[in-house]
């Protein structure tokens, strides 16, 4: 393929290099394609939202109840004795059917699997599963019968007295009026263009791949943006190896350049690079980036990269994923995310690198561990996105044996490893609690106990995070995004997934439990501050990051639920219009209908943003 032929590169500031024009003859070095953008998810179909760490046991509009004792009584109330003739009470009868969940479960009171040697449940809490005597017993008879773990099983369809189809056991996930609900097929983007345009020969090869790299102080630009802006929030290439690598790969001559697999990566690492680019107009930066990873993805195809998979190859997958979300082809990545989780376990990224690799070096270790981090983050926060089932589900990697840089190998900070480690934590929480569940409209919690608990579980990991992840405000943020930017961003994104989380606990209802509506809308307001503060101190990151602008969407969503539902119910009513905690979501509402407008202005504004400015604008 000939220079000619390549769309028209960008111009990266002064130190930038220009390239050539297009005058390409073929119909794909021409195409700089408008996709049709993703329909809006709406809460039926991809709602997440956030709750607040405060007032978890306060039921939907009404009073907070009193926490029980073990007895069972109120710790507030008295007790009157009973009169001397009363009867005696009754000895509490024990249950006769033996408990087949582990101790553990039991313990917590969440759901178990009973799963063999060990339940899914003790695996993601890396906590020892022991069962009963008899439990095991029970289980060695009826495993030729039930062979494997067992699934979640979904609730009895049931219908109302009116005929109608029972709610959604989450207000989070109601959404908007049922007319604009949207359906699978345009969810899923049917009819949608191809992510990876077909600009390549079939006698080319790798040589032909190689032959349209940028040359090296652009791609040094395309690197630097990267390293800027997408490592922070996705640390997961070393950059200290990577770059002794990428020097090694430039003094090669053309013949000798032989790793696909690498050249693969290298592609995908300049094309999410290039979408961070803000000197250029949308239009050019659209096609080049989506130029370089179709480069990206032939070099993978050349590599072979179904068969013969590696942690490069895995990780230019990862980044690939999240280009084509950026990109807005969700869709797309997450059928993409489907091969990826079957290539990690393929290459045992999911076992403990002391068992696949007990001779490995302490930095392979940690690398194999860092990049099964990023496999599962990616997993469970894009299922919540669209509620639908994670595939991570199955590791003993312990998120305690990621440590410390002790060593001194690589470049990864303490507060990398921090990061790393608390969005690890968190996607375990979230994967196990929150994701089978939704994905089944299955309610997160059928008692106002197990919610509860829940949401201690959700506190404690976010008091597992350092103090510069937690203690911070508008205004301090502002300051240190002037002296580190990197920990701004991961400050902001690690909140954005906390508070979102929380707030569907807070959201969910069962028939025993009431949805916490101020707690569910104080989650949501911490949560779509986030992406308020991202578009303040970083506003062209902010238009990219379809992850976070669309989970602000799905917070604003479930804000006005809760808005539209109290505004209803005549018990609420006064309360709705006088309590300054729901003159702020509706605040919230407006500013995030304000920054949509913004993102969907002019010729080239975001279509999904004009979309979203039309459904938003319903509850105002």
């Amino acid at each position: 393929m000939s220079s000619s032929q390549i769309p028209t590169e960008l111009s990266y500031g002064s130190g930038g290099h220009s390239g050539n024009s297009a005058t390409s003859t073929t119909p794909a070095a021409s195409v700089a394609s408008t996709l049709s953008p993703i329909a809006i998810l709406t809460p039926t179909s991809a709602s997440t939202l956030y709750a607040s760490p405060d007032s978890a046991n306060q039921p939907f509009f009404g009073a907070k109840s009193e926490p029980e004792d073990g007895d069972g009584l109120s710790s507030g109330g008295s007790v009157t004795a009973a009169p001397s003739y009363a009867e005696p009470a009754k000895k509490k009868q024990k249950r006769n059917k033996p408990t087949l969940s582990c101790y553990e479960c039991v313990e917590r009171k969440t759901k178990c699997d009973r799963g063999r040697p060990h339940c899914l449940a003790c695996i993601k809490r890396q906590t020892e599963c022991k069962y009963a005597h008899v439990a095991n017993l029970l289980e060695e008879t009826s495993r030729s019968a039930t062979n494997g773990r067992r699934m979640t099983k979904p609730p009895k369809k049931k219908v109302t007295m009116s005929g109608m189809k029972p709610t959604i056991p989450s207000i989070a996930d109601r959404g908007i009026l049922t007319g604009r609900i949207a359906s699978p097929s345009n969810v899923f983007g049917v009819g949608s263009e191809h992510p990876f345009a077909n600009y390549w020969t079939c006698e080319g090869g790798l040589p032909e791949v190689i032959g349209v790299l940028p040359d090296k102080l652009q791609a040094d630009i395309l690197l630097n943006q990267y390293y800027e802006c997408v490592d922070p929030v996705y640390p997961m290439i070393d950059r200290h190896t990577f770059y002794l690598e990428y020097e090694h790969f430039w003094s090669l001559r053309d013949s000798e350049k032989t790793d696909a697999a690498f050249v693969g990566l290298l592609f995908i690492m300049m094309a999410l690079g290039t979408q961070f680019v803000s000197t250029t107009n949308p239009k050019d930066r659209k096609q080049t980036s989506e130029f370089y990873a179709s480069a990206g993805n032939q070099a993978l195809r050349m590599s072979s990269y179904l068969n013969t998979a590696s942690l490069r190859s895995v990780q230019a997958m990862v980044l690939v994923g999240y280009f084509l979300i950026n990109d807005h082809h969700a869709s797309d990545g997450w059928a993409f995310s489907g091969l990826l989780l079957r290539q990690a376990y393929a290459m045992g990224l999911h076992r403990d690198p002391n068992i696949v690799i007990p001779n490995g070096s302490d930095f392979e270790k940690q690398q194999r561990r860092k990049l099964w981090q990023a496999v599962l983050v990616q997993d469970t926060f894009l299922t919540v996105l669209l509620s639908l089932p994670p595939n991570a589900t199955h590791t003993d990697v312990k998120v305690d044996d990621f440590a410390d840089d002790s060593a001194g190998f690589g470049d990864s900070s303490p507060t990398d490893i921090a990061y790393i480690r608390g969005s690890w934590m968190l996607a375990n929480l979230v994967q196990e609690t929150i994701s089978s569940p939704r994905s089944l409209d299955v309610p997160i919690c059928s008692t106002q106990r197990q919610k509860s608990k829940l949401v201690a579980d959700f506190r404690a990991v976010y008091r597992s995070f350092p103090d510069v992840f937690r203690s911070w405000d508008q205004d301090s943020i502002a300051q240190l995004a002037c002296t580190n930017k990197r920990i701004v961003r991961q400050t902001l994104f690690l909140s954005s997934n906390y508070y979102h989380n929380l707030m569907l606990v807070h959201a969910s209802e069962s028939p025993d439990v009431p949805v916490n509506v101020r707690a569910t809308l104080e989650a949501a307001h911490e949560a779509i501050t986030s992406f308020f503060v991202l578009f303040t101190l970083f506003d062209a990151e902010a238009r990219v990051w379809w992850v976070f602008h669309h989970r602000a969407f799905l917070e604003a969503l479930c804000i006005g639920s809760v808005l539209r539902e109290a505004g209803r119910d005549p018990a609420t009513a006064d309360q709705f219009l006088r309590d300054p905690l729901f003159a702020r979501a509706k605040a919230d509402i407006t500013r995030m209908v304000q920054i949509m407008k913004i993102i969907g202005d002019g010729d080239q504004g975001s279509e999904d943003a004009r979309t979203r400015v039309a459904v938003l604008g319903e509850f105002l």
